[in-house]
């Protein structure tokens, strides 16, 4: 079972938030998650310069430690967080078959 961080989707359109999810890969976006890790709500609040997000990174870095995937967006947003150094964000890629 490949698990995967990534976004869910809830709320009415135009006004959405996005939990951070630990999930099986082959299930649907907002299907019943392991664990949610964050919260990531994109609009600002009246007032406000920066947007919030509030997360656990003790449990991210637990799944990422046990071999969870983080989705492009989710990347994203880790390393900007400083959860995750640039080095670590890029997978390694897979070596091209040897000719014999």
């Amino acid at each position: 079972m490949a698990i995967r961080l990534r976004f869910a989707m809830h709320g009415p359109r135009h006004n959405r938030i996005f939990h951070l999810v630990a999930i099986n890969n082959q299930l649907r976006r907002n299907a019943k998650p392991i664990e949610t890790l964050g919260i990531f709500d994109p609009k600002l609040p009246a007032g406000e310069t920066h947007k919030t997000v509030e997360w656990n990174p003790s449990r991210i870095k637990y799944w990422l430690s046990v071999g969870a995937k983080p989705t492009p967006p989710a990347l994203k947003l880790l390393t900007m967080g400083g959860l995750i150094t640039p080095s670590e964000a890029q997978e390694p890629k897979p070596a091209a078959p040897r000719k014999q």
